[in-house]
């Protein structure tokens, strides 16, 4: 059997799911949050612009009906 990928996206949840990103798998890398610099709810999803300890930024958006998370490198 191949191996698994792990979530793009791992988050700490508390009351709901996915209240704030810790860390990205991006290029097979596991990349840490370092700070989020905004976040914002849309239709049916939320959405997190980030930066990782090494200076790179990412928006985020977790699509709430299709349980489904989105990297997008800025």
């Amino acid at each position: 059997m191949g191996e698994m990928n792990p979530e793009p996206v791992e988050c700490h949840s508390g009351y709901e799911y996915a209240e704030r990103p810790i860390a990205i798998h991006w290029e097979g890398e596991r990349l840490e949050v370092d700070v989020i610099e905004e976040r914002w709810r849309i239709p049916g999803g939320k959405c997190f612009r980030i930066r990782v300890r090494d200076g790179r930024r990412f928006e985020l958006f977790y699509g709430e009906l299709y349980d489904e998370w989105r990297v997008n490198p800025l």
